[in-house]
């Protein structure tokens, strides 16, 4: 007999993505209470100066506050001065034509245009978490609503501006002040989270490098999370730095110790590249490399918990001395098979590249070391140390005028409505479209964040109808008020903390003061409501369209744009007088590879596998023609040796890898030089000769392998679109 079904039958319902909700974490938490007494203390103060419009202090509260205090105060500051940036320009656009409307409408929408220009040049990731970035989001959020406050009372600007500059001070300083209350212990757990991050970006580094030496020849290219892990982290030195109130320098030591790591990654890519030419593998190398990944898996362990690194350094120069010393031992076997005959040709080969291996190897040792030695300095910090490591800025102008375009034309359309429209609420529509365009235009994927944006609006819009139409009709005193919003603002709070809800809880806690409007002589009816909540539903949906529509964000185009930026990278690395340095090649690229790796959300996909790989590629590429570039300065290869290396030098200089002509010479001429140094190197008898002759002959192998493994990218001929590889 068949067994019944019931209803209750069947695995449980997982309910792990409402954790959030009901069993958060201490720190979630804990950031969602202190935010809301602070919102709430600064709503207090506003109505008790009795401010015309009190929401706007809530509202700075929930716009500056973060998870951490570095976060908070570098939030607050860049607030603070886009505040001031955004007044001043408000007050100048109101009192120089308050008479002509759409000329108005054209320069506002400019205005905030040239925030988003500006914004998108500064330094850091175009993210939420930029708040360089953010200071031109909030001088555009100011500049928006000052402006168009001051459209019907223009003569009354200067008391319009002051007042929003009151708000906003008052929610600054209230957060500032009540989220210092809550911290304790501040520097050191700010230094320790620079070792956490450290060791953290370390086990990645490690595990990627051990599958390399264990014989996964692609673990370097096939690991994106790496390099974003390291970028990320690297990004948040400047929150500890702020943290750590005076410090000396252990964040430039920080900062120094994740880029050096960056380098040993691209050091990875250098041996991966090398182990892909034959009669390679085996003999020296594989022993050293054997050790040399057992002691790659047990490096986080050591230096993690405050453990002396001396002991893992002194470990790491023995495995040093023996790469350089089993190197030393191939290039002296190699030498007396030239010189002995008769000459075992295939031996001498199989010999001199394992000396390239292991040379190689020493190399990526020497790097970690750095690594090591700067991560010592940053936990350790030395007196009279003047040690600095700026932040780099890859600048994108293409994108800053995409963004400028987009966010201005966006703006003076929703104007247009408003003028052509004659609508009662058009200026509240414009307020909110306008406040969108500002905190999201400098994003690469802005359709994606007002999305997210919109389905927070849903939410906030139902809250706060609940609130006005019900519960706000009961309190008369602003106690009972407070414990009315504190439930609703405590919700925003946990789900800011949750990291998939987070554009949505901005979008709820933003839009939750504006919509209750807390005032002391009156509230907010349903008429008010209504005509507050439709103009803000329709700003959403308005901008999330014209994200999609004008300019919308295109992975195509920015994946090409790309490649055609590596390949002019190229030509000027091997033809500029004044080469870069090789820090500036790999930070650019990293940026690059970490942009597309987080542009498409199938990570597995054949196209993006092929361009990160492409672009990994240049970057290798472009290290091997700076290495090749130093050697010819030298002159110390002999005359055929030096034309073949400048023979390649010189089509590398013309390569655009179009109509297949570009690619095909270049990677013909890499090969030409390529034989010629082994022939030449066979039988150099001259021992300083034959070790820059190696070097050059590994750089060249390295970029020979790297052309012909990602051919599909470096080759232009056909265009490379990417239907033809879905």
């Amino acid at each position: 007999m068949a067994r019944q079904t019931l209803l209750g039958d069947g695995p449980p319902r997982k309910l792990d993505h409402f954790r959030w909700l009901y069993a958060p974490d201490l720190l979630s938490f804990g950031y969602a209470l202190r935010t809301t007494i602070s919102a709430l203390i600064a709503l207090g103060i506003a109505l008790w100066w009795e401010l015309g419009s009190p929401q706007w202090a809530a509202l700075t509260v929930w716009m500056v506050a973060q998870g951490t205090r570095g976060k908070s105060i570098a939030k607050a500051r860049w607030h603070m001065f886009g505040m001031v940036v955004g007044t001043i320009c408000a007050i100048v656009l109101v009192a120089c034509m308050p008479q002509a409307p759409l000329l108005y409408l054209f320069c506002l929408a400019g205005g905030i245009g040239a925030f988003c220009f500006i914004g998108t040049l500064l330094p850091g990731p175009a993210a939420m978490t930029n708040y360089r970035i953010h200071g031109m989001r909030a001088s555009g959020f100011t500049y928006a609503i000052i402006a168009l406050d001051g459209v019907l009372a223009p003569d009354h600007i200067f008391e319009i501006a002051m007042a929003r500059a009151t708000y906003i001070t008052l929610g600054i300083v209230v957060e500032t002040t009540i989220s210092s209350l809550f911290q304790y212990r501040l520097e050191n757990r700010a230094r320790n989270r620079l070792a956490s991050n450290f060791v953290q970006a370390l086990d990645g580094v490690t595990r990627t490098l051990g599958r390399l030496l264990q014989g996964d020849r692609s673990s370097v290219s096939t690991s994106p999370e790496v390099f974003s892990t390291i970028l990320t982290l690297s990004d948040q030195v400047e929150f500890a730095e702020i943290e750590m109130g005076k410090h000396k320098h252990e964040g430039d030591h920080a900062r120094a110790a994740l880029a050096a790591m960056t380098v040993l990654m691209s050091r990875g890519l250098d041996l991966a590249a090398l182990l892909q030419v034959p009669d390679s593998e085996g003999g020296h190398y594989q022993q050293t490399a054997a050790e040399v990944s057992r002691f790659l898996q047990t490096l986080p362990g050591r230096v993690d918990q405050d453990q002396p690194v001396a002991p893992v350094l002194r470990d790491l120069d023995a495995l040093c001395a023996t790469c350089r010393q089993l190197a030393a031992s191939c290039l002296d076997e190699e030498m007396v098979a030239a010189t002995h005959t008769p000459v075992d040709l295939r031996e001498e080969r199989v010999i001199s590249r394992q000396g390239q291996l292991l040379h190689k190897l020493g190399e990526m040792m020497d790097e970690l070391r750095l690594a090591l030695e700067q991560f010592d300095m940053s936990r350790t910090p030395q007196p009279h140390d003047h040690f600095r490591y700026a932040m780099r800025s890859y600048r994108d102008w293409r994108m800053a005028f995409t963004n400028s375009l987009r966010a201005s034309v966006t703006i003076f359309c929703s104007g247009l409505i408003w003028v052509a429209t004659a609508w009662p609420d058009g200026l509240t529509f414009m307020m909110f479209v306008s406040i969108v365009c500002a905190l999201f235009s400098t994003l690469e994927q802005p359709a994606l964040a007002t999305k997210a944006f919109l389905h927070g609006t849903i939410c906030v819009i139902g809250m706060c109808g609940l609130l006005d139409l019900w519960v706000m009709a009961q309190p008369t005193t602003y106690e009972m008020l407070a414990m009315c919003l504190s439930i609703p603002m405590l919700l925003g709070g946990l789900a800011f903390a949750y990291v998939p809800l987070v554009l949505a809880a901005v979008a709820y806690n933003l839009f939750l003061p504006i919509l209750v409007g807390p005032l002391n002589q009156g509230r907010m009816d349903e008429v008010m409501y209504f005509n507050t909540a439709l103009p803000l539903l329709l700003a959403m949906v308005f901008a999330m369209w014209m994200y999609r529509v004008f300019l919308p964000f295109d992975p195509d185009g920015l994946r090409w744009d790309m490649r055609l930026n590596i390949l002019r990278g190229l030509r000027r690395l091997a033809s500029q007088r004044v080469p870069e340095l090789p820090s500036e090649v790999v930070g650019r690229s990293v940026d690059g590879f970490v942009r597309l790796s987080t542009m498409t959300p199938d990570k597995k996909s054949f196209v993006l596998n092929r361009y990160l790989s492409g672009v990994l590629s240049g970057m290798t590429i472009g290290l091997n023609v700076l290495r090749l570039r130093a050697i010819l300065a030298q002159g110390v290869l002999p005359p055929g040796a030096q034309r073949a290396t400048q023979a390649m030098m010189n089509r590398m200089q013309r390569f655009t890898g179009r109509y297949g002509g570009q690619y095909g010479r270049t990677a013909r001429a890499t090969h030409l030089a390529v034989q010629y140094l082994v022939q030449r190197e066979q039988v150099e008898t001259n021992l300083s000769v034959r070790v820059e002759m190696l070097r050059a002959l590994a750089s060249l192998r390295v970029i020979e392998t790297e052309l012909e493994q990602n051919r599909d990218f470096f080759d232009a001929s056909s265009p490379y679109l990417d239907k033809a590889f879905s």
